[in-house]
């Protein structure tokens, strides 16, 4: 089994799979990258079972075929080191050592048996199955992301909350504190359907989805989904359960309305959070007509702050808290110059909405709980 390969394309396709690889594998054939020939189309899967991301691209001058597992750590290390040139993959199939060639050297590094890397899930008959666009994808898991729980007694609420209906597909992600729902209407779905993906490959789709028009296939049954864009393959073991009605916490009325320039309000935040108390990160938001006031205080080191920010606010007076980090959070997250904050009263959640749409085809809502006064 032999072939040659760009180093430059070789180590950027392996950079990618290999996000997926995890520093405690439960086997060690998992430390290792797959790599299978067939013809000149050579196809490199890394996986921790629960993910498995696969890359498929075309190699030159390959004779033979089969699979081979090499050292992921190993093999990255070599290659990182490698100016722009092509390299020589020569494997022998019965003892699986492998001598990679370089313009100026070999190097030699011992292979294991590409039959004990684990198969790759499947799914089953009557997959759902859908056709995104690029855009759509990426900015669903982006979106969402920071607001996943992290509490291990809770794993639906780890993940993000796909749900696909005729017309338009939900992204949600909750903690219980926070919540985003990001929409998108440029998709052709007829059936409706739902699934939780986990964090980890959400955090992988997030690093390596191409930030371009193109389309994502996605699969998906009641326990595993395939994603499947340009070269690449995500397989991914889904999170079983009933995620919790996240329609129920959003206000339907909320008299109170302030506008206000998202950057302005986010780095006054920054600024007050300072002076906040470390334990409880409170920082007060008091309105009155076209005024809002940001104050913090630590009464155990004697400091406090307050600052006022422009804005338009419709509504009675009012004072509510709210936790720093997570409210900046929510600014940080949302991609506009001016922010709606749709209030009822200090102790029911705000939501924030964009101003102006970044695309047609979105709708974003955001909300955070407050937190006594």
């Amino acid at each position: 089994m032999n072939f040659i390969v760009s180093s430059t394309q070789l180590l950027n396709h392996l950079q990618s799979v290999s996000r997926v690889i995890s520093s405690k594998n439960t086997m060690a054939i998992l430390d290792n990258f797959l790599f299978e020939l067939n013809d000149n189309m050579l196809k490199i899967t890394a996986s921790d079972v629960e993910t498995t991301m696969t890359t498929t691209f075309e190699v030159s001058n390959s004779a033979g075929g089969g699979s081979v597992a090499i050292d992921a750590k190993r093999l990255l290390s070599i290659l990182k080191e490698f100016s722009e040139q092509p390299l020589t993959f020569n494997i022998d199939d019965s003892s699986k050592n492998v001598d990679i060639v370089s313009q100026n050297g070999k190097f030699s590094v011992l292979g294991q048996n590409g039959e004990d890397f684990p198969q790759v899930q499947s799914l089953q008959d009557g997959a759902y199955s859908v056709e995104l666009t690029t855009d759509a994808l990426l900015q669903g898991v982006s979106k969402t992301l920071f607001a996943t729980s992290t509490d291990e007694y809770r794993p639906v609420m780890t993940g993000i909350f796909v749900e696909l209906s005729q017309g338009k597909v939900k992204f949600v992600a909750t903690d219980a504190h926070k919540l985003v729902c990001y929409t998108r209407t440029d998709v052709k779905i007829d059936n409706e359907s739902s699934f939780i993906l986990p964090p980890k490959p959400a955090n992988l789709l997030k690093g390596i989805l191409p930030k371009d028009d193109g389309s994502v296939s996605l699969t998906f049954d009641s326990k595993n989904a395939v994603v499947k864009f340009n070269d690449y393959t995500l397989i991914c073991r889904l999170i079983e359960g009933n995620y919790p009605n996240y329609q129920a916490v959003i206000p339907t009325d909320a008299p109170r309305k302030l506008t206000v320039e998202r950057a302005s309000l986010c780095n006054c935040l920054r600024r007050v959070s300072v002076c906040s108390n470390q334990a409880s990160n409170l920082i007060k938001l008091s309105l009155t007509p076209n005024q809002l006031t940001v104050s913090a205080q630590d009464i155990d080191f004697s400091v406090s702050a307050h600052e006022r920010v422009q804005c338009q606010y419709e509504g009675e007076d009012m004072e509510m808290g709210f936790k720093s980090s997570y409210l900046i959070e929510i600014l940080s997250n949302l991609n506009c110059n001016d922010v709606v904050v749709n209030l009822s009263n200090p102790l029911k959640p705000g939501t924030f909405i964009p101003l102006d749409k970044s695309t047609p085809d979105e709708d974003v809502l955001m909300l955070l709980c407050p937190i006594q006064i």
